[in-house]
C-alpha cells in the first residue's frame, strides 16, 4: 500500500492510498463515493474489476471515502485506490475525487451493488463512439422488485425527470439515475460546487448548456443487500419529508443554473402586451363590448411592461453566467451594445419627460391643483412615467449585463462585446 499526499487544491487532511497492483495510465475511472458501505464495497471493487476486463479497457476504481467503519481498508485489499476524505457530502466526495482520477473517461455511480457495474462496455463504447455525457436509464433497463420507493418510482422520478426536460430542453428518461458517465474535460470544465444530492441535477443541466453529447443507455436497478441501511436512516434523518426535500434541492440546482426560463420569454411576452394594452389608451378609453379600458387599465398595461422588460434584461444576464459557449454572450452584447443602448435609453426617458410636461404645465399655472378634466394630460403622463422607468432599467441593466460579460469571461469578450476566442 502507498500514501499519497493531498494536492494543493484539495482538503489538507486528505490522503490517497493505493493498493500494491495499482494501474498505471488508466484510459478510465471509476469514482465513487463511499460511506459506510463495509457490507458491499468488496464485491463492488470485484465488480468493476470484472466490468473493466469485459469492456477490454484499463481503468482504475476510486473510492471517495468518508466512512467510520472498515470500508477503506477492505476497498483497498480488493484492488481500489481509496481517497480518504475527513468531510462527508456526496458533491465533495466527487470534486476531491476528480483531482485525483486519471483517466480521460469518468464512471459515477453508488458502492451498494445496486447498479451493477459487471456490465460497462457499453459505456465505454459510447465514450469511445464520441459521446461526451452517457446517462444511464433505469427506465430503459430494469427495476428489481422492491428496489425503489414507488412514490419515487412513479411520482418523484418522472416528474423532476419531465421539470428538467421543460427548463433545460432535454430527452432524459432518468434524471435521478445514480449511474453516469462523463469525459474528464467537461466535468473540470462544468466547475460543479454542489456538496449533496443536487450534485447529480447541477451536472446535468450544465451538461445541457455545454451542448454536450449525450445518450443514454438501459441500466438495471437491484435491491438492497440484506442488512443495508440507507444512508438517511443511519443518521437519523429519514422521515416524511426526506424525499420532498431531495426532490427540492435538485430541483432549486436547476432553477438556479436555468433561471432564465422562467425570465426571458415570459417577460418578453409581459412586456409587449403591457405595450399594447397602455399605449393605444393614450389617444383615450376604449371600449370592448361591456367592458370600458381607460386610465386604471393604462397603470396595469404600464405596470405589466415595466416588470416583463425587467424580467426579460435580467434573463439575458442570468444566460451569461453559465455561457459555456459564449453565444449568449455573443448575442445580448451585439443586441445590447453599449453606447447605442446607451443613447436609446436617455432618448427613451426623455420623450418619458416630454409626455410629462404638459401635466406639470398644467399644474403649476393653475396653483398647484388637478382638475378630474386632465384626461389627455393624465394619460401621457402615465405613458411618461412608464418611459422613463423602461429607459433607466434598459441603462442599468445593460450596464450589469457588460459587467457580467467581462467578469465571466476574461480574456475571451471585451467591453466593446468583441469576442477574442472566436
Amino acid at each position: 500500500m502507498n500514501v499519497t499526499p493531498a494536492s494543493p487544491a484539495s482538503t489538507s487532511r486528505v490522503e490517497l492510498l493505493t493498493p500494491e497492483n495499482d494501474v498505471s495510465n488508466p484510459e478510465f475511472s471509476i469514482v465513487i463515493p463511499a460511506m459506510n458501505e463495509e457490507i458491499t464495497i468488496t464485491e463492488f471493487v470485484q465488480w468493476c474489476h470484472e466490468g473493466l476486463a469485459d469492456a477490454g479497457v484499463a481503468g482504475e476504481i476510486l473510492i471517495a471515502d468518508s466512512s467510520s467503519d472498515a470500508t477503506a481498508s477492505l476497498a483497498l485489499a480488493a484492488g481500489a485506490r481509496v481517497l480518504v476524505l475527513p468531510e462527508r457530502g456526496i458533491g465533495l466526495a466527487y470534486r476531491e475525487g476528480i483531482l485525483y482520477a486519471r483517466g480521460d473517461y469518468i464512471l459515477m455511480g453508488d458502492a451498494d451493488c445496486t447498479y451493477d457495474f459487471r456490465v460497462l462496455k457499453p459505456f465505454v463504447d459510447s465514450f469511445h463512439a464520441g459521446y461526451e455525457f452517457v446517462m444511464g436509464s433505469r427506465w430503459k433497463g430494469k427495476i428489481a422488485p422492491g428496489a425503489m420507493p414507488a412514490l419515487h418510482r412513479y411520482f418523484g422520478t418522472p416528474l423532476t425527470t419531465w421539470i428538467l426536460n421543460r427548463v433545460c430542453d432535454t430527452n432524459h428518461t432518468d434524471m435521478a439515475c445514480g449511474m453516469r458517465g462523463v469525459t474528464r474535460d467537461a466535468l473540470v470544465a462544468m466547475e460543479l460546487s454542489s456538496d449533496s444530492w443536487d450534485y447529480t441535477s447541477e451536472m446535468m443541466a450544465k451538461a445541457a448548456l455545454m451542448d454536450l453529447r449525450t445518450t443514454e443507455l438501459p441500466v438495471s436497478l437491484l435491491k438492497d443487500r440484506e442488512g443495508r441501511v440507507s444512508h438517511y436512516k443511519r443518521r437519523g434523518r429519514a422521515s416524511w419529508s426526506s424525499p420532498w426535500r431531495a426532490a427540492w434541492i435538485n430541483l432549486r440546482a436547476i432553477f438556479v443554473i436555468r433561471p432564465d426560463f422562467f425570465l426571458l420569454r415570459p417577460g418578453l411576452v409581459a412586456f409587449a402586451a403591457g405595450l399594447l394594452i397602455a399605449l393605444p389608451l393614450t389617444a383615450g378609453p376604449i371600449t370592448i363590448g361591456p367592458v370600458r379600458l381607460a386610465l386604471y387599465w393604462m397603470l396595469v398595461g404600464s405596470t405589466l411592461a415595466i416588470a416583463g422588460l425587467q424580467a426579460f434584461l435580467l434573463g439575458c444576464i442570468a444566460q451569461i453566467f453559465f455561457d459555456y459557449r459564449n453565444r449568449a454572450t455573443r448575442r445580448w452584447l451585439k443586441t445590447f451594445p453599449y453606447t447605442r443602448t446607451a443613447i436609446i435609453a436617455a432618448l427613451t426617458v426623455g420623450a418619458g419627460i416630454a409626455c410629462n410636461i404638459p401635466l406639470v404645465a398644467y399644474y403649476l399655472s393653475h396653483g398647484g391643483r388637478l382638475t378630474s378634466n386632465l384626461s389627455i394630460q393624465e394619460r401621457l403622463s402615465v405613458v411618461g412615467l412608464m418611459l422613463m422607468v423602461i429607459g433607466f432599467c434598459l441603462f442599468t441593466s445593460t450596464l450589469v449585463l457588460h459587467a457580467a460579460a467581462a467578469t465571466t469571461r476574461p480574456g475571451g469578450v471585451g467591453f466593446d462585446g468583441a469576442t477574442r476566442d472566436s
